[in-house]
């Protein structure tokens, strides 16, 4: 495995250091003949990983995120030929129970709990709120410790327990098609009419960097945005750039936007 080749299309030094934890994770994968797992990775990693592992036809590798759409996923790079039936999941999901009516409290409330306890953001995957608690997706590793040290939220006391991933309440997710006209492929302009929300306030909530375009935080309006790519904003989901139609006589872009939420 040539680390020149095979990390040369990567930019910058954070994308060059998860890279090479990739690729010494494959030969390892490789030369034991054992599948090895990461930490929890947000799409934008997986994409950096996934355009490394794809460069080594030595190996293969899995996404294991608890459900479909998980945010935050864990890779298990394994040896090409490795019987992937028999790898187990690297999972835990915990479901939290408290009394809440008194106490509102939001996926940020419970993450910085559980981050209390001594954890790692790595080892912690998708949290899901409910109404009386929360459901989360850990590292297999860590659920027994959460299991005897996570034991309230803010002041309220709760309960931990270990259930099965086919008890995820994942909510079907909705999707909306939009169609629209821009003046440009700008980011702001696209994400305004993705949104649902004036241009002029799309571009404070891009500088202010509550806008992600393809999973990485960015912070310039006028990136130029093409089809395939993704924007998602804090707490209003994520769009996704379905198609560039062409230009109309007027000189706008016509696309075609999926809204999830």
């Amino acid at each position: 495995m040539d680390k020149e080749q095979l990390l040369g299309h990567l930019r910058g030094e954070e994308e060059r250091s998860l890279g090479s934890h990739i690729l010494d994770l494959a030969r390892l994968a490789w030369d034991t003949n054992r599948p090895q797992v990461t930490d929890f990775y947000d799409p934008y990693e997986r994409k950096v990983a996934q355009s490394v592992l794809g460069r080594i036809p030595e190996v293969g590798v899995l996404t294991q995120g608890g459900y479909k759409r998980a945010e935050r996923a864990r890779l298990v790079i394994y040896p090409q030929f490795y019987l992937v039936e028999t790898i187990p999941s690297h999972l835990k999901v915990l479901e939290v129970k408290g009394n809440f009516s008194f106490e509102q409290v939001s996926h940020r409330d419970y993450l910085g709990s559980l981050l209390a306890t001594g954890l790692k953001r790595n080892k912690v995957g998708d949290i899901l709120v409910l109404p009386q608690g929360c459901q989360v997706i850990v590292a297999a590793e860590i659920a027994d410790y959460l299991l005897t040290h996570w034991n309230q939220v803010h002041r309220v006391p709760i309960t931990v327990q270990e259930i099965d991933e086919e008890q995820l309440a994942v909510e079907p997710e909705r999707i909306k098609e939009i169609k629209a006209t821009v003046a440009s492929l700008r980011l702001d302009a696209v994400a305004a009419e993705g949104f649902g929300m004036s241009r002029t306030k799309m571009v404070r909530e891009i500088k202010a960097e509550r806008v992600k375009l393809n999973w990485q935080p960015v912070s310039n309006p006028a990136l130029a945005v093409k089809e395939g790519d993704v924007l998602s904003l804090r707490g209003r989901g994520r769009v996704v750039v379905a198609q560039v139609v062409g230009t109309t006589r007027k000189g706008r872009t016509s696309v075609v936007l999926q809204r999830y939420s």
